[in-house]
Formats: structure tokens, sequence, C-alpha cells
């Protein structure tokens, strides 16, 4: 489902789900207040059906598919939770030429704040096809990691203490930049949680990230925007009205500091436009835009 035209459920009621999946209200609370949404032919429990996410729908790359190579890899996070999972992707043609792997470029891919469930793990297959080499960390692996239901992994992701979950983004970017096959250059993309670490990440490395592109994500604080020497591509929603109203805001902290960045607002685009695992906020046109200018930003500030 592309476009505003095509959803069938109240947008209200998406903003609804926004509330349960970023942990604001209560499970019960959204099956109960989901029935007031009710319209002609469609009961309270369709409603809730199309909300929840269906990640074997938005799969574009299977996780066995021969032009990647990825595996679970664990990283030291001596400042944060002492250690932190990820999942590591490398697209096969880079290890398959030579004795030695070819050096590719790095990407971090952060989850939104439900843990590295498979949906961002099929984001940094995506990528890795286009020829960079990923790593998307889980922030909840010091409580056992992704549960398999993102609502469950909302609340143990609530549970952590904020500055240990960011200092294992911060190990995980640098041991990927520090990696024998990767060329010392990485970038950081992002989503909601992510899309804000992303920025966060950008002002804590300084030059040591050479490009950003967080959606739908707060930027950084002011007072570090000046910190900040990777090039920021930011893409949000148009109905998506609180970043939306944030963003001149970030974008003129970035000006007066030199950043090098671009913002795209896309219209009848909601909070979560890019994930097609959630058909009722994906939009196809988009994210297909948002994508194209991710791989170009990367290839041009991550890849050059």
């Amino acid at each position: 489902m592309s476009s505003k035209e095509r959803r069938t459920v109240p947008p209200e009621a998406i903003e609804l789900y926004n509330q349960y999946i970023h942990g604001e209200i209560s499970r019960r609370a959204f099956l109960n207040r989901a029935k007031q949404f009710t319209v002609v032919g469609l009961s309270a429990g369709t409603i809730v059906k199309a909300l929840m996410p269906d990640y074997a729908m938005g799969q574009q790359i299977a996780r066995d598919d021969e032009r990647i190579r990825a595996s679970y890899v664990t990283v030291p996070s001596p400042q944060g939770h002492g250690f932190i999972k990820g999942y590591l992707v490398r697209p096969f043609s880079a290890d398959s030429r030579s004795d030695e792997p070819v050096k590719l470029p790095g990407i971090i891919v952060v989850h939104e704040n439900r843990g590295l469930n498979p949906h961002t793990e099929d984001v940094a297959r995506r990528l890795a096809l286009a020829n960079f080499m990923t790593f998307a960390p889980d922030v909840l692996t010091s409580v056992g990691g992704y549960p398999g239901d993102d609502y469950q992994g909302g609340k143990l992701f609530a549970s952590l203490d904020a500055g240990k979950r960011f200092e294992d983004i911060v190990a995980s970017a640098l041991w990927l930049k520090n990696r024998a096959d990767c060329t010392g250059k990485i970038g950081v993309t992002g989503f909601c949680y992510g899309g804000g670490v992303s920025n966060q990440l950008a002002a804590r490395l300084g030059a040591d990230l050479a490009a950003a592109v967080p959606f739908y994500g707060g930027g950084a604080p002011e007072a570090d925007v000046p910190k900040i020497k990777a090039a920021i591509l930011v893409q949000h929603g148009a109905l998506d009205t609180r970043l939306v109203e944030a963003w001149p805001a970030y974008e003129a902290a970035l000006k007066a500091a030199g950043v090098r960045h671009e913002g795209h607002i896309y219209p009848n685009a909601l909070h979560g436009f890019f994930n097609d695992a959630t058909p009722e906020r994906y939009n196809e046109a988009a994210a297909t835009e948002a994508w194209t200018r991710m791989v170009n930003w990367f290839n041009t500030y991550v890849r050059g």
C-alpha cells in the first residue's frame, strides 16, 4: 500500500499504532482504543491486524540469498553493556575473488525502539547488495536480544539505560570502521530511535563518521552540532508533524555550523513511511525516492 489513497484504516488509527509501538500506551489500551476507529466494513480486529507488522511480506532479500554473506557477531562495548551482538552482512562478490577480501565502506544500520527485528536485518541486506558492508547492532543484546515481538521488544528497550545503549552503538561503529575488510570510511542510517542515534553518532564521532542518513529521527542537540563533520541527509514524512516542525531549527543549526546537509520531506508520508513491513504506514513512492537518495549519498560521501 503505497499512498494515502490505498490505506484501509483512518490516519488517526495509524497514529494510535505509533503511540503503542513507541511504548506511550499499553497493548490493552491500543486494542481497546482501536475499537473507536471502526468504519464501514472493518471491525476493530481487522484494523488491528492491518496495523501490525508483517515481516515476511516486507522482506525483499532472503536471509539465505546467495549474493550475500551474513553472520551474527558479538562486539566488545566496555562503556556500554559490556558487549553487543549484531548482524554483519557483506556482498558475496567482495569475498569470492581472491584470498584477500575486498575492502568495502561500512554502514551501521540502527533499528527502531524495538530491537533488531527482521525489517532492520532486511535493510542491512539491501545495503550489502548496494556493495557496502553493513552492521546492524541489537541494543537489546544485554537483555536477551530482540524477543520476536515488537511490543515486548519496546518494553525491554525502555528498561535499558539510554547512555549505555548509545555507547553500544558507538562501539559498533568504531568496530566496523577498524575491521581489516573495511576501507575505514563508515556511514550510519537508522529509523525513529535509529534516526535520532544517527544524528547523535555524527556529533559523537566527528571526523570518524563520513555520512549519516537519519529517517524520521530527532536532531542532535544544538550545542553538539558544531562537532559534526559527516554529511547529513535528513528524511521525514510530511505527516509526521512533530519532527517536521522541529526540522527548521535543526537545519538552521547545521547551516550555522557549516555542516554539509540536505533535508527532504515526503508528501503524504507518515512516521515509519519506509517500513514496508507495516503497510498502513508504508509509502512506496516516498520509500523508493528516499532509498535512492540514501544510496547516492553514501556512494558520494562514504565510498567517494
